[in-house]
């Protein structure tokens, strides 16, 4: 496994903003990405949930080649390329995207094994005011002092935005230290966690749900866990938003 050479990215709706009401989908797809089954469950999930976003984890792009993700644009920030793929966290979305940044953890996993990835990226509002939007696969198998300090140098990242956010992913939270680390996060930074609707589908280990929606300076209108049937190992979570 190589260190990612490259950002995949095919950005083909730079003329389209948000509107006032938008959706975000959050899904670990544990590398299904380029799986019909997958690619055909996605297709009537943003029919039924309609989504301006889609954030996903454990995603998986042919190297140098595009693929159709829901007709969707999308920026990929990889952790992992091989001679034939990459893997990260994936971004898409129907509307512009102002500005990207794809962030790599200084831990690896294990010591030795692989890096985390995160991207962040920027979208206008109705208003004109940009949305931060991080798309978070958080650091596993590390000491909590590592995931705490992966996770305050996120923090210091996001902190330098002062405007409307949604922070979403996969984070990795499996004991009640890391809960609390991530807590201590979405506090600092102002954030409000968006409660799903059937809560028992999302992803979770020890009791402890794995996958969150935050969001910040937005009104949230739904939010819901949805069972898929066994796609991934992780089930998406769905929340609906309105600008102030």
């Amino acid at each position: 496994m190589l260190k990612p050479l490259s950002l995949p990215q095919h950005l083909c709706h730079q003329d389209t903003h948000l509107e006032q009401s938008f959706g975000v989908l959050c899904w670990n797809t544990q590398k299904k990405t380029l799986d019909r089954r997958f690619q055909y469950r996605l297709w009537s999930l943003v029919h039924q949930y309609p989504s301006a976003m889609l954030l996903l984890q454990e995603a998986k792009l042919p190297l140098g080649q595009r693929i159709n993700l829901a007709g969707l644009s999308y920026a990929m920030a990889p952790n992992i390329q091989t001679a034939s793929h990459q893997y990260g966290v994936l971004t898409a979305s129907n509307c512009h995207f102002s500005e990207l940044e794809p962030l790599l953890s200084h831990s690896r996993e294990l010591r030795f094994a692989t890096h985390k990835s995160a991207m962040l990226s920027w979208h206008r509002l109705p208003d004109g005011r940009p949305l931060l939007v991080a798309n978070v696969h958080a650091v596993n198998f590390v000491h909590h002092r590592r995931f705490w300090a992966e996770m305050e140098e996120l923090r210091g990242r996001l902190h330098h935005h002062s405007g409307p956010m949604v922070v979403a992913g996969d984070f990795n939270v499996w004991n009640h230290k890391r809960n609390g680390y991530l807590a201590a996060f979405a506090k600092e930074l102002g954030l409000t966690q968006a409660v799903m609707e059937n809560p028992h589908h999302i992803k979770s280990m020890f009791r402890l749900p794995l996958d969150f929606i935050f969001y910040r300076g937005l009104t949230l209108e739904a939010a819901i866990a949805i069972d898929t049937d066994v796609i991934s190992d992780h089930n998406p979570i769905y929340a609906r938003f309105a600008t102030h």
